[in-house]
């Protein structure tokens, strides 16, 4: 399922990425607020892509690649998922590699995500978890019209915050 925008094509990932994803997945400055195992290899970005190609055919995630329409490799990804049971709401996922960063490219690549889960997916609530030190992270949630939930906590992620937007 691709999207497009002005600057960005959203793709599905498939094999053949493995490089990007290794590259965006064990980036430090993206890790930093993070709670995961960065790969190391291509073949653990190769295990990452098979994993989520099987969620996405079982319907558990929708999944993007971030890339330049001018550009083939990918600069970052974008998701849906966790979607409550009766796919109502669901969660958004991002990151972008730091060169990147404080171009908009993230806000464009939210828009049209955001856009897909109102519009084609008929979702009520977007929901998103961030680093309650990751100032880029909420100045692009609260950009695009995100609420903090104060007092909404993440559950094992003391140092989250939870941002929700309504349809």
């Amino acid at each position: 399922m691709k999207l497009e925008t002005e600057r960005l094509v959203l793709k599905s990932i498939n094999e053949n990425h493995a490089e990007d994803i290794l590259k965006i997945r064990s980036n430090a400055e993206i890790n930093k607020f993070l709670k995961r195992i960065p790969p190391q290899t291509n073949h653990e970005a190769l295990s990452f892509i098979l994993t989520i190609k099987k969620r996405v055919e079982n319907k558990e995630t929708i999944f993007w690649g971030i890339s330049l329409k001018n550009q083939p490799e990918l600069i970052g990804t974008i998701c849906l998922w966790n979607f409550s049971e009766d796919r109502k709401t669901a969660e958004v996922g991002y990151e972008l590699l730091p060169n990147y960063h404080r171009k908009g490219i993230m806000s464009e690549a939210l828009k049209a995500v955001l856009n897909f889960g109102f519009n084609e997916l008929y979702l009520n609530e977007i929901l998103a978890f961030t680093n309650k030190f990751n100032e880029n992270s909420k100045s692009l949630l609260l950009k695009n019209n995100f609420t903090l939930e104060e007092g909404r906590v993440d559950e094992g992620f003391p140092d989250n915050l939870v941002f929700s937007l309504k349809k």
